[in-house]
């Protein structure tokens, strides 16, 4: 889930990986990952014309890494 690029726009393209191997059955949901992914979309919402910034950039990068950790236990 390491990318280069800016960590918002890197998260959002994790998210849509992820749904997208969750739903073609490559991957198994867990509670704890669609919470740690509802999260994360909470992090990632702006109103239009709003840039996201430090906060939620941070906020992306932590809640990456755990769904990276819980991908990795399971």
């Amino acid at each position: 889930m390491e990318a280069k690029g800016h960590t918002v726009d890197n998260a959002r393209e994790a998210v849509a990986g992820l749904e997208s191997a969750f739903a073609e059955g490559a991957l198994n949901g867990t509670p704890v990952i669609e919470a740690m992914l509802a999260d994360l979309a909470v992090a990632l919402e702006q109103d239009e014309g709003q840039k996201l910034g430090g906060k939620s950039a941070e906020a992306a990068r932590f809640i990456l890494r755990a769904i990276s950790r819980e991908l990795d236990n399971a």
